[in-house]
């Protein structure tokens, strides 16, 4: 099985714009570890996970606009319930990610 930085070498050789999002900070109940990588193309192929689905489309999402900015983010989530509107975690844990395009 082949790594997300593997994936994210190849998809980039094959002339496709990559970038990768890197969980840097966990705190309470989070579903991945510190380190997990989730690595996006521009045109929308996916490999890896920062968190088993429930932030993962906004992380995508992050990361396309880095690939049209060529600016780095990153991204804070809680739990769910401290704005109603905003996605969060339901685990009630704390995860930032880093999401930065790949040249």
């Amino acid at each position: 099985m082949k790594s997300v930085l593997e994936i994210a070498a190849a998809w980039h050789l094959a002339g496709e714009d990559v970038a990768l999002a890197t969980i840097v900070e966990t705190a309470g109940s989070t579903p991945r570890p510190a380190g997990s990588r989730m690595v996006i193309s521009k045109s929308g192929k996916i490999a890896g996970s920062v968190c088993g689905g429930c932030i993962e489309a906004m992380v995508a999402e992050a990361a396309l606009t880095a690939l049209q900015t060529g600016a780095p983010a990153l991204l804070d989530f809680g739990m769910a319930n401290e704005t109603p509107w905003a996605v969060g975690l339901s685990c009630q844990g704390r995860v930032k990610i880093f999401v930065e395009p790949l040249g």
